[in-house]
């Protein structure tokens, strides 16, 4: 009995070994390196990287001309897809109108209120 235990131990570890090393288990390969550090400790590190690059000079500075011209670039790209653009314009009409109705249902709620009590 105690044989069977083992060899069941065995496997199992040799199963886990082989999900850390990326295999089996679905979520892809483990974590490694600035990866695997928690958020706060990502962003001291790029915070570091950030601060040493305008010490040296080197660091890319956008001014409002620059991030305007950037941001219409951007906008044109967006806008030539025009499927994109018509989920974009009904989405919003949808929660337009939820958001009508649902200030009409709430006056009529309230009007149908008022109209009981006065008739």
């Amino acid at each position: 009995m105690a044989t069977s235990k083992e060899s069941g131990k065995s496997a199992g570890s040799s199963g886990g070994n082989a999900q850390k090393s990326g295999g089996g288990s679905g979520n892809g390969p483990a974590k490694r390196g600035f990866a695997a550090m928690d958020q706060n400790q990502q962003r001291e590190i790029a915070s570091k990287g950030g601060q040493a690059a305008h010490q040296k000079g080197t660091a890319h500075e956008f001014d409002s001309e620059e991030a305007r011209r950037a941001g219409q670039k951007g906008g044109e790209a967006v806008s030539r897809n025009r499927a994109h653009m018509a989920d974009i314009g009904r989405k919003g009409g949808e929660s337009r109108q939820s958001a009508s109705r649902a200030a009409n249902a709430a006056n009529k709620a309230g009007g149908n209120r008022q109209g009981g009590k006065e008739g």
